[in-house]
């Protein structure tokens, strides 16, 4: 029998394609999504937060993917390019850039449902019986073809991919009202008092932002909204409360049937939409036992290898010992005399003696000067850090110059350091 339901999941992915939303800009987290989209954004020390998403696609058999991009997505694009070619034409596999491109009108994505409506010549290529709707901008680690497998068995028109979330977090997201067979009765988007789940009133059932489809379900519910007056086109204001209200077949699947990362029984599934869950869910990373297991070679998370050298730990003398404890440390690193401590370095980051880097995520090609001290810091790529500067200690005195959060944690972009850059991030 497991045989035979594996069988049928595999032609189930083979008769999908996927569609990811990249084109958001990602406000929440500031200066870092100055110059790339919230999903080009680095993320674990060598990945990119849309390299979630792929790999979630690959690893679940699904390997007919459609990326929409919009905002400032050249960083994006070219990470894909590089990253994600190996996909083979030949067998009817590939991951295919759509950017906004005005072809019918001249307006760009107007919502999440408007960049599919904006596609549909893809998919009509294709001519999946299965099409499925993906966030581009979390980190989680799901295998899609449980989910469509549910979607399949139930006969929906749509499935919506769902976790529990505590009351307090669910006002960022769409909120569901279910029946005990998981049918969708309610729905609200972003609501300001999120109505608590049946026998656990402190906790919401969310949407995730991952929607399967039967695909001709799809294509009538599109058309539906394109010609309707006074819609934003958005799936989540628009198209599932449509459904709901007229009652048809819609239905949550829960997030714990198909993650692939459970941590003591709870699903890993973070959105990194501030620059403090950001820099939370980076040094999580650093403990013995992450929450997140990038290490789990069963479900690996694939992305643009760059050809680097190991990193390097240089000095070996008091006051002058290069060396980086609980920390992740990537290729071209050099830590040469500096003292690294809870912190993610990503690539080609070169910290000098004497500097101390504590708790803080450094993204690629930062250079980190003599004496220079970090805490509880996130330094975008290609900073200069100067000789002597110290970041963490006065509030006052690093609000005059970066990004503070609320939590304390300092933001450093090059901008703010007076230096220009012009290579994409």
């Amino acid at each position: 029998m497991e045989h035979h339901g594996s069988r049928h999941a595999s032609q189930i992915t083979r008769d999908t394609v996927a569609l990811v939303l990249a084109g958001g800009r990602g406000t929440r987290l500031g200066e870092l999504t100055q110059w790339r989209a919230k999903p080009a954004v680095p993320f674990g020390g060598k990945f990119r937060i849309i390299d979630f998403t792929l790999s979630n696609c690959v690893n679940s058999g699904i390997r007919k993917i459609g990326i929409c991009t919009q905002y400032k997505a050249q960083s994006l694009i070219r990470h894909v390019q590089r990253g994600w070619s190996f996909l083979d034409g030949r067998f009817d596999e590939f991951v295919e850039l759509l950017p906004a491109q005005q072809r019918e009108d001249f307006d760009w994505y107007a919502g999440t449902a408007d960049a599919v409506y904006k596609n549909l010549d893809l998919l009509h290529r294709h001519d999946p019986d299965y099409v499925l709707v993906l966030a581009g901008d979390h980190v989680y680690k799901m295998d899609y073809a449980k989910l469509l497998e549910e979607h399949v068995a139930r006969g929906a028109g749509m499935t919506i991919g769902c976790i529990e979330v505590p009351l307090a977090d669910a006002t960022g997201l769409g909120v569901m009202q279910a029946d005990p067979d998981l049918r969708v009765t309610g729905f609200q988007e972003k609501p300001a008092h999120p109505s608590p789940m049946p026998g656990r009133p402190g906790h919401a059932l969310g949407s995730m932002g991952i929607y399967a489809f039967k695909a001709s379900f799809l294509y009538d519910e599109l058309a539906r909204d394109a010609r309707a007056a006074g819609t934003s086109h958005d799936f989540g204001k628009d198209i599932i409360p449509s459904l709901v209200r007229r009652g048809e077949s819609v239905y949550a699947h829960s997030f714990s049937r198909s993650c692939v990362n459970m941590v003591e029984g709870v699903p890993y599934w973070r959105d990194v939409g501030t620059i403090d869950a950001y820099w939370d869910a980076n040094i999580e990373l650093t403990k013995v036992v992450p929450d997140l297991n990038l290490y789990d070679r069963d479900w690996p998370i694939w992305t643009y290898q760059e050809q680097l050298p190991p990193a390097k730990f240089v000095f070996d003398e008091e006051q002058r010992r290069g060396l980086a404890i609980d920390s992740l440390v990537s290729g071209g690193d050099v830590i040469s005399g500096a003292h690294v401590k809870r912190s993610v370095l990503f690539s080609n980051v070169h910290a000098r003696e004497q500097a101390s880097i504590e708790d803080s995520v450094v993204l690629p090609d930062v250079d980190i000067g003599r004496g220079v001290v970090l805490w509880r810091a996130v330094v975008d790529r290609y900073c200069r850090l100067p000789e002597g500067l110290v970041v963490g200690f006065d509030r006052g005195e690093d609000s005059r110059r970066f990004h503070v959060t609320e939590k304390g944690i300092t933001l450093i972009v090059p901008e703010m350091l007076g230096q220009s850059v012009h290579h994409l991030r």
